[in-house]
């Protein structure tokens, strides 16, 4: 999969500088502050939204109507928690929203298997790219990716990793806590891409997903990682997705190059602590309003991509950013245009949230989902209806759980 990539060099100077100093500076005082088949898709829980199930202390405890759904694929739950979760059997690959599960099992995500997950990417080819059907604006500049000032926490808080297991091994890709309006100030969720949480047509759910906000905050090398702390490595712990939600069109049209479901590549998971009462906005201390205006390329002067790039000459370790003015891409005439922007960062960098700066407020504007083989630019979504649906539909029915 690919889904941010890119390694060239950038001349943009002193003005894109000034303008991250600018969108930094937004995001660090928000941490520290503590088509009509669109609108469908997303407003029937069904068709994109699936629950997860939990685990007690040494066996397995979920909910009978889970142990149900598991038991009508085949599944034993107590294998499962004993490893059966690596059994990726076509037959028993969970597919349609309403079979999602993801049960916690403790201690999975040790950092070692934190360290070794391969980037979740998406690549897509020259020729894809060039169908812009007479929409897509010429390729941007590469922009170098820079790195982001540490500690995390007190720079870019609200951006984390997704850790996930696919049939390929542990996987990584990038995520953003985001706000709940109907829970103001205690939000369990956080915004990524689909490909992230889902493969896509002919595949089903990724299992064991968990987000780690501000992972590895004092950004810190491989080396050094060999004897740093937990809470320097999961600084605010680990946040199992007992919820999740992406669009039907990436379940339906996703692939290994995107495909049809690129300009859909997004979700939402809903999390839960390892323990303890409090909320994911209330214990990392921030969390970002999600702008679903799909404001047009040509209206916005700057956006910023957040993520920890994990495809060379990337390790995944550290959190980087890139900023540039967007453009447009069309892979089709029959899609929506998503947003390009030069960026030199790689897969890993997956779902990661894209920011701009609106009368001084930092807002999630899409995420990384596409990018070519030679990393140069990265792609997103814009978050119109659907994605709205989507999120209004995970906050009501799922939020407070």
């Amino acid at each position: 999969m690919r889904s941010i990539r890119t390694p060239a060099a950038s001349r943009r100077g002193r003005r894109t500088a000034l303008v991250a100093t600018g969108l930094v500076a937004a995001l660090a005082l928000t941490a520290t502050a503590c088509n009509s088949d669109d609108t469908k898709a997303g407003a029937e829980p069904d068709s994109t939204t699936s629950q997860a199930a939990d685990t007690g202390a040494g066996k397995v405890k979920i909910p009978a109507d889970i142990a149900s759904k598991l038991k009508e694929h085949g599944i034993d739950v107590d294998k499962w928690a004993n490893g059966g979760w690596q059994d990726w059997d076509k037959d028993k690959w969970l597919s349609e929203a309403k079979d999602f599960v993801n049960p916690v099992i403790k201690g999975l995500w040790k950092p070692e298997r934190m360290k070794s997950a391969k980037e979740a990417n998406k690549t897509v080819s020259t020729k894809d790219a060039a169908a812009d059907q007479g929409v897509s604006d010429p390729d941007p500049a590469p922009v170098e990716a820079t790195a982001e000032k540490t500690p995390y926490h007190n720079y870019a808080a609200p951006v984390g990793k997704v850790f996930f297991d696919s049939p390929e091994g542990s996987m990584v890709c990038s995520g953003t806590v985001i706000k709940d309006v109907n829970h103001p100030g205690k939000s369990n969720l956080v915004w990524t891409a689909g490909h992230c949480v889902h493969a896509g047509q002919n595949g089903g759910w990724y299992r064991n997903i968990a987000f780690v906000p501000a992972y590895n905050d004092l950004g810190k090398s491989e080396s050094q990682l060999s004897s740093a702390s937990s809470s320097q490595i999961a600084p605010y712990g680990q946040w199992w997705a007992n919820w999740a939600s992406t669009s039907s069109q990436w379940i339906q049209g996703g692939s290994e190059t995107g495909g049809a479901g690129a300009a859909y590549d997004y979700a939402i998971l809903h999390v839960k602590p390892e323990q303890g009462s409090k909320s994911l906005e209330e214990t990392v201390g921030a969390a970002l309003d999600v702008d679903f205006s799909a404001p047009s390329a040509t209206e916005v002067a700057k956006m910023g991509a957040w993520g920890y790039p994990a495809a060379p000459p990337y390790n995944g370790l550290k959190m980087f950013k890139c900023i540039d003015r967007p453009g447009r891409l069309s892979l089709s005439t029959s899609l929506p245009t998503m947003y390009r922007i030069g960026c030199t960062m790689t897969g890993g960098s997956s779902g990661g949230g894209w920011f701009r700066v609106v009368n001084g407020k930092t807002e999630l504007v899409s995420n990384t989902s596409i990018g070519p083989s030679d990393n140069t630019w990265l792609a997103g979504p814009q978050l119109g209806r659907n994605a709205e649906a989507l999120y209004e539909n995970m906050s009501k029915t799922y939020g407070g759980q």
